[in-house]
């Protein structure tokens, strides 16, 4: 496999670039006018200095622009809850995903690449409709059939909870303060929002991460 890697700098994604480091050709990372792009990118571009795997940022200033969501800058306040679907349905990016992964596919065939790697996972199943099964499946469908050289849409963590994919890492390696989760985008983790509330949970014997609260 000769595969770009989506790559947000949070504790999936870098589980996935370790684990793949050797068939990662670059990753790729997406600024789009979240609340915490700039601190999850700073996490993306160590990593991948820390492996010597080349990086690309791409600016999806539209987004920002022309959707709504409160994971967005001047969006709402993010929900400090437990993560499900009526609490985090406001953090929705309208199909994110599917214009990632658009951008993505694109790269891979202008670079004669094979993948798209995307660590989505089970926990968002409920709550983000661009990372269930079946959107990846149809989007595979629809990469391969749309490209010259076939590419592929690989999800190797889709139906793994957000415990097993740090677990994994830990087994990698990882170094988990070198990644970002918190939705609020602060200094610090605040350590309530939903997103902290899932880490802590994931990472619970092992968790180096600062948290405000």
């Amino acid at each position: 496999m000769r595969a770009i890697l989506i790559y947000s700098g949070g504790l999936d994604s870098t589980t996935l670039l370790h684990e793949y480091k050797d068939s990662i050709e670059l990753a790729v990372s997406f600024d789009y006018g979240s609340k915490h792009n700039a601190r999850e990118i700073a996490c993306a571009n160590a990593n991948c200095s820390l492996l010597g795997i080349p990086h690309k940022v791409i600016s999806l200033e539209f987004i920002g622009k022309y959707f709504r969501s409160s994971l967005l800058e001047g969006g709402d306040e993010i929900p400090d809850a437990v993560y499900a679907d009526e609490n985090m349905r406001s953090t929705v990016v309208p199909f994110r995903n599917g214009i990632m992964l658009a951008v993505a596919t694109g790269l891979a065939e202008d670079l004669g690449l094979d993948s798209v790697l995307i660590a989505n996972h089970s926990g968002d199943h409920d709550i983000y409709p661009d990372c269930r099964p079946e959107f990846i499946d149809a989007f595979d469908a629809a990469a391969a059939a749309g490209t010259y050289n076939g590419v592929h849409i690989v999800s190797p963590y889709c139906n793994l909870t957000k415990r097993d994919i740090a677990l994994r890492g830990l087994a990698a390696g990882v170094d988990f303060s070198l990644t970002y989760s918190c939705y609020k985008g602060g200094e610090h983790h605040c350590g309530i929002c939903a997103t902290c509330r899932e880490r802590k949970e994931a990472l619970a014997g092992f968790d180096p991460t600062l948290y405000d609260e």
